[in-house]
């Protein structure tokens, strides 16, 4: 299939092109800059130039774009300037993409459209699923909330299908062997002080992950995923200890329902990307962290060579 990867240069972007390409897809990738990605056609533009976009559009011809451009980062710039920027984005490529007939476009969204972190916050039940409320508290997840909701439009005015996933806090291969986090910390540092991760409730994905999300997505019946969001994540939480026996100390918000993620369990749950799609998370921490990576942080991270337990 011929796919149009927005924001192909960022974090999640690379990924999702690269692993597309490796899938079987002809990838197109658009960004401000070119990244240099093995196998991907790799346009420069201005996305939130609309006349740019259908030119972009009508010279290549995707059959589907996955829309990952964005400001990606909570707080990494004035809330004016995120929800601004964020919204233009999408609003731009998804009407360039319903004139231009594209048959399937994936937006991403993120978990943070439930508002975790808002003071007073909990959650309506445990693990988090796709029908928990929406309450945003920021502008970045107010911008996803947008995202959705422009799905949601084009999916009821436009054939094809048109669908949304809330992808959790992205890890890229760098990142597992030792570099940064979009947080400044090391993968390593945030398993050996549970608080790193607990600002977002634990939450990670596999940016190799996504990619198969994609194309699990990219060929389900349109009647299967024309308007559905999924939350994306891997099958098991970012800590070395049970949520169950971390909340009361450090995610308070939680609260007793929380008792029940024993084992591995993660706060966010993909049962229904497997159901609709078939699609489950392949990789975790416990084996994607290598061991250097890990041994580099203190007190040391110990990487047991074993599976999730199921939920």
């Amino acid at each position: 299939m011929r796919v149009l990867v927005t924001g192909s240069s960022g974090r999640l972007g690379r990924s999702v092109a690269t692993g597309l390409t490796r899938l079987g897809h002809r990838v197109l990738g658009a960004d401000r800059a070119a990244a240099g990605l093995e196998g991907v056609d790799e346009r420069e533009l201005d996305l939130a130039d609309g006349e740019a976009v259908a030119a972009l559009l009508a010279e290549t011809r995707p059959e589907a774009i996955v829309h990952l451009a964005a400001i990606a980062v909570p707080f990494s710039a004035p809330e004016r300037v995120i929800l601004a920027t964020n919204t233009t984005l999408a609003h731009t490529v998804l009407e360039a993409a319903a004139t231009a007939g594209v048959a399937r476009v994936l937006a991403a969204s993120s978990p943070t459209v439930i508002g975790y972190g808002a003071p007073g916050w909990h959650p309506a039940g445990l693990p988090i699923d796709e029908t928990h409320p929406l309450a945003p508290a920021n502008a970045y997840a107010l911008s996803k909330v947008v995202v959705e909701e422009l799905v949601g439009l084009y999916a009821r005015t436009v054939t094809g299908a048109w669908g949304a996933f809330r992808p959790c806090y992205v890890i890229s291969p760098e990142e597992w062997a030792g570099e940064p986090t979009q947080q400044g910390h090391t993968v390593a540092e945030r398993l050996a002080d549970p608080a790193l991760a607990a600002v977002s409730l634990f939450n990670y994905l596999d940016a190799r992950d996504a990619a198969a999300f994609v194309d699990a997505w990219l060929r389900a019946p349109a009647e299967a995923v024309n308007g559905e969001v999924f939350f994306v994540g891997a099958a098991d939480a970012l800590a070395i200890r049970p949520v169950a026996e971390l909340w009361r100390e450090i995610a308070p918000q939680l609260g007793e329902q929380a008792d029940a993620l024993t084992g591995t369990a993660p706060v966010f749950s993909v049962a229904k990307a497997e159901r609709v799609l078939g699609w489950r998370p392949a990789r975790h921490w416990r084996t994607a962290l290598r061991p250097a990576a890990a041994s580099d942080s203190r007190p040391a991270v110990p990487v047991p060579n074993r599976e999730p337990s199921a939920r």
